[in-house]
């Protein structure tokens, strides 16, 4: 018995119908060098998804739906086409992510590689002393009463 051909990386491509699907899992999950991804655009919520912004592609798709992704300003829908350039501004988990799209993906790839799809522009985080402070409870004091949740308004500058 003769063991399979050899090429460059390992086993040499299959003929015949397994072919295609072989040769496309092995060029990887990267669109061309020049941005263009072949087909020349991806949606918005794959996008997001690849890269690592949000954990699940259905929360980006929900994030476009709900107007917390705007692209170059503007707010998009899930099937939005993104260009190499564009600004995605993603307000996602409580903050602000704003980042310039420098290459497509189509497939969610591991960190590093990630990061180099884009050029992160989010501000830092204010300084914890900036940061308006949170009331701390004794521990077993049960839940605040109306009148507590009056002060507690009143000390935070909210007038209800």
């Amino acid at each position: 018995m003769t063991p399979p051909p050899q090429g460059p990386r390992g086993p040499a491509a299959p003929a015949g119908p397994l072919a295609h699907a072989f040769r496309r899992r092995r060029v990887g999950r990267m669109a061309d060098d020049d941005g263009t991804g072949g087909g020349g655009a991806v949606r918005v919520d794959s996008w997001i998804w690849s890269v690592r912004l949000t954990k699940t592609r259905s929360q980006a798709a929900t994030a476009c739906r709900g107007g917390h992704v705007r692209v170059n300003g503007e707010r998009v829908k899930p099937a939005q086409s993104l260009r190499p350039g564009d600004e995605v501004r993603l307000f996602h988990a409580g903050h602000e992510r704003i980042v310039v799209v420098s290459r497509l993906i189509r497939k969610r790839v591991g960190a590093p590689a990630a990061v180099q799809c884009y050029v992160d522009n989010t501000p830092p985080p204010p300084p914890r002393e900036f940061a308006a402070p949170t009331g701390v409870r004794d521990r077993g004091a049960g839940r605040p009463t109306k009148r507590d949740r009056r002060e507690m308004d009143r000390l935070q500058g909210r007038q209800g």
